[in-house]
């Protein structure tokens, strides 16, 4: 129990993350000082997506799922219908490079409009 338990914990915590890398810097707009933490995030889920590389979170949650004993289809809720957002199956590599350069155009495109945005144009 108590493994399964720390993989869905490891799963929340890892999708966290991702929507933090995609839209933690909307965070700007409210704290700024956020940048100094947004900033590595981006840094690493580009770097993953676009290097090719595995989280390390990924296999700390398959093995906690190892030791709990389950299989795919013997996971409650969050470890049958999360793991498909981060892990698609039609992932491939192309997509991969394709997420890595969206999660950093997004985010200097959202950085470009809470720092460098000119003045007088409110929106």
């Amino acid at each position: 129990m108590w493994y399964r338990i720390g993989a869905d914990l490891v799963l929340l915590l890892h999708l966290g993350f991702v929507v933090f890398v995609i839209g933690g810097g909307l965070l700007l707009l409210k704290w700024r000082w956020i940048v100094w933490v947004h900033m590595p995030a981006v840094a690493w889920g580009a770097l993953v997506e676009l290097a090719g590389w595995i989280c390390p979170l990924t296999p700390f949650e398959s093995r906690l799922r190892a030791l709990a004993g389950e299989s795919g289809t013997e996971a409650d809720f969050i470890g049958r219908y999360l793991p498909p957002l981060l892990y698609p199956a039609t992932l491939t590599r192309e997509i991969q490079i394709l997420l890595g350069l969206l999660v950093l155009l997004v985010n200097l495109a959202l950085y470009w409009w809470v720092f460098f945005k000119p003045a007088g144009k409110e929106s």
